[in-house]
């Protein structure tokens, strides 16, 4: 049973989120053949504040965007 963990920061709508959960499904099963009921996908939305990289936050790179 594969299963598939997305890491996004917040803010996607239900249908961009439910879009994504189709296309990893879609990935796997073509990929490695797995049938469609066995394919799992946990998708977590983070805030801004709790995604980083390079030390810098996306809230914070978005604040420096709009400056």
């Amino acid at each position: 049973m594969p299963l598939v963990e997305v890491t996004l920061v917040e803010g996607r709508t239900p249908e961009q989120l439910r879009t994504l959960i189709s296309a990893v499904t879609t990935a796997v099963h073509e990929s490695v053949d797995a049938p469609v009921a066995n394919i799992r996908v946990i998708v977590r939305e983070v805030p801004t504040t709790h995604f980083a990289a390079g030390d810098v936050t996306i809230a914070e790179r978005q604040q420096g965007e709009s400056a």
